[in-house]
């Protein structure tokens, strides 16, 4: 059982390329067992659902993934789409996901939703993810960097509605995309809302609930309904 436990670790090491990477003691081998079996029919899956998407060969799709628009997307290896997410990637420069990304159960990550405007794009970088049922809205584009970390329920929206003028609906006033950045290494808590124009740098964390308008420098802290620097890391 040992050396099941020890390969078990030594393959985990190499997917996430982490040789400090062990198991917890305290789970049991049988446990081990079966979520190698489920990740096992993940990777099977994977190799129907993400045929013909580029990227890397050892990847990772649960039940219930939708992809739509698969020439746009790329997903690197180690990657997990995990159940019932859903892919759109219709957009100007495609969906490019990288190593060891996780997707969350029930996110929507989403480029172009209508014909008439063709969406920027969406980027994330290795090691990082996107929380379960999250909504990243690219229309304007969206870069994510690497390891950055995102709880449940986080809402991006890279484009806005102008809405100054009251003699005609606001549906027929356009809208406006600057696009959304956030850097290595960030933190976003659940339920955090990032609106349009935001360029978080790296190292920052986003309190949970927060409404962000605005940008903020590296390694910020911030909180709040708009949010606020309460503190930096570091000083």
């Amino acid at each position: 059982m040992t050396l099941v436990r020890r390969g078990v670790a030594r393959v985990i090491q190499r997917v996430k390329h982490d040789p400090s990477y062990e198991l917890d003691p305290g789970i049991s081998t049988a446990d081990v067992g079966r979520e190698v079996a489920r990740r096992g029919i993940a990777a099977v899956r994977a190799a129907v659902v993400l045929r013909g998407v580029k990227g890397g060969t050892l990847r990772f799709a649960e039940r219930g993934v939708e992809i739509r628009h698969r020439r746009h997307l790329r997903i690197g290896p180690g990657s997990v789409v995990e159940s019932y997410a859903r892919l759109h990637c219709l957009s100007r420069d495609g969906f490019d996901i990288g190593a060891r990304v996780t997707i969350g159960k029930f996110a929507i990550v989403e480029g172009t939703g209508v014909l008439w405007l063709l969406a920027g794009g969406f980027s994330i970088g290795d090691d990082s993810s996107v929380g379960d049922y999250s909504f990243v809205g690219a229309a304007g584009g969206v870069t994510i960097g690497r390891r950055v970390l995102m709880g449940q329920r986080v809402s991006i929206h890279s484009q806005n509605h102008h809405f100054d003028r009251t003699d005609i609906p606001i549906q027929a006033q356009g809208v406006e995309s600057k696009g959304v950045s956030i850097g290595d290494d960030c933190w976003i808590g659940s339920g955090a809302v990032i609106l349009d124009g935001v360029d978080l740098g790296p190292g920052c964390v986003v309190a949970a609930g927060a409404v962000v308008t605005s940008s903020f420098p590296a390694r910020s802290v911030i909180g709040g309904v708009p949010a606020r620097l309460l503190r930096t890391r570091g000083e």
